[in-house]
């Protein structure tokens, strides 16, 4: 049974987790619009319990092998990465040039971070 790299165990975690931290972020803003804030609050609360039992071991695990610093610019790449998608097909929101800009500025990030 090959044994999954750790880079790739951390990237799948933190892409799940994203996923639902988008939701709880952001998902009542359409889903729970005419609700009072504090169900919106308790729904996305039970939500983000999913996105912290997979985020808690993707920083444990990915920390055997990134620093700190690498573990939090891997989670912003893929928390703009899931967001623009979960933006434009869930929310109904425009793409806009803003989207690749940022993408540029991450790309820049994660070359001054990953450098060796």
């Amino acid at each position: 049974m090959p044994i999954i790299p750790i880079w790739m165990q951390t990237a799948g975690l933190l892409t799940l987790s994203n996923v639902f931290m988008t939701m709880a972020w952001y998902g009542h803003l359409k889903t729970l619009a005419n609700k009072p804030w504090w169900i919106a609050a308790l729904i996305s609360w039970s939500i983000a319990l999913f996105e912290y039992l997979l985020q808690v071991p993707a920083n444990r695990i990915g920390y055997q092998q990134f620093s700190l610093a690498q573990l939090k610019i891997m989670q912003e790449v893929i928390t703009l990465s899931v967001f623009v998608p979960f933006a434009m097909l869930y929310m109904d929101q425009p793409f806009k040039l803003d989207y690749v800009w940022a993408a540029m500025c991450m790309t820049g990030a994660v070359y001054f971070i990953f450098r060796g």
